[in-house]
């Protein structure tokens, strides 16, 4: 597989100052703008130079995926797929390219219209992440900045683009109603790989006004999850999931709303495979062994 890893984010805020605080203060990573430059807020997570980039917007939204491949190589022939796909790509300026911190950049769109880019050779100084509310820190690494869960309206073309094209694999999936209701319509919901994470991408039949169901961060300890769940009262942050443990990818989270108007899940113990070979694919049914009361960001 060509693509390594979920390597960063891109949010849009009508006031990036505010993810300044929300990631400092209640995620607990650490603001490197001043290091960085330029007008945007960008968030560190590990020894990279950023996870997170907050962009000045007319809207509180999400922005882009920014996914990593390990050479120039491999990148080229992800372009090679997209190209042989119609797919339109765009190339990184030498701005993009420095606002990113990385070596080589490509933009495209998924068919649901979904932003992305496409890099190689991040710039790294190696420095690690200082926790200003002293988080020990990120499960990244290998396993890239954690996952994302995007809307697919056009379900079929979408993932068949992820899969055919961009090489995904897929974990698991589920079938969803609102409502006891058999007359509604069922949304699907498939959750894809491209490292050893459980997930790094899911794509859920609906439209979202945000343009992201949720992102997901993963630290070290449960200790560490209630920690912030304490921040995120102290912080007045809306609570969008209680704590629960998730059926397919085992992680105790819960969930929180951001200032871009998309939920963040915060989370540990995330599932591993080492062999995907050796792997089922099912359709769970349910979404937690336990917890995960979702009704409390309707409230």
């Amino acid at each position: 597989m060509s693509i390594h890893s979920l390597g960063y984010i891109g949010v849009n805020c009508r006031d990036p100052q505010k993810w300044q605080t929300y990631g400092t203060q209640v995620l607990g990573m650490e603001d490197v703008t001043a290091r960085i430059g330029g007008p945007d807020i960008y968030l560190k997570m590990d020894d990279r130079p950023f996870r997170i980039i907050a962009q000045q917007s007319d809207t509180d939204s999400f922005g882009f995926c920014g996914w990593e491949t390990s050479s120039r190589s491999n990148l080229e022939a992800v372009v090679a797929k997209l190209t042989a796909a119609n797919i339109e790509i765009s190339q990184g300026s030498k701005a993009d390219k420095a606002a990113r911190q990385v070596t080589e950049l490509v933009h495209f769109t998924d068919p649901a219209g979904n932003r992305h880019e496409l890099f190689y050779g991040p710039i790294s100084d190696f420095k690690q992440m200082v926790s200003p509310v002293g988080v020990s820190g990120f499960v990244t690494g290998d396993m890239g900045f954690g996952h994302i869960v995007l809307p697919a309206p056009n379900f079929d073309a979408t993932t068949t683009f992820f899969t055919e094209v961009l090489g995904f694999g897929l974990s698991d999936f589920m079938n969803i109603r609102f409502s006891p209701d058999p007359a509604e319509p069922i949304k699907r919901l498939w959750f894809m790989h491209c490292n050893e994470r459980h997930h790094s991408l899911g794509l859920f039949e609906m439209e979202m006004p945000s343009g992201c169901v949720h992102a997901m961060v993963e630290v070290a300890s449960i200790d560490e999850v209630g920690k912030c769940n304490d921040r995120r009262i102290a912080n007045d942050i809306q609570l969008a999931g209680t704590l629960g443990r998730h059926a397919n990818d085992h992680i105790v989270s819960f969930y929180m709303r951001s200032p871009s108007n998309f939920d963040i899940e915060y989370g540990t113990e995330g599932r591993r495979i080492k062999d995907w070979s050796n792997y089922t694919v099912f359709e769970s049914t349910a979404v937690s062994f336990w917890g995960h009361d979702f009704s409390v960001g309707q409230q």
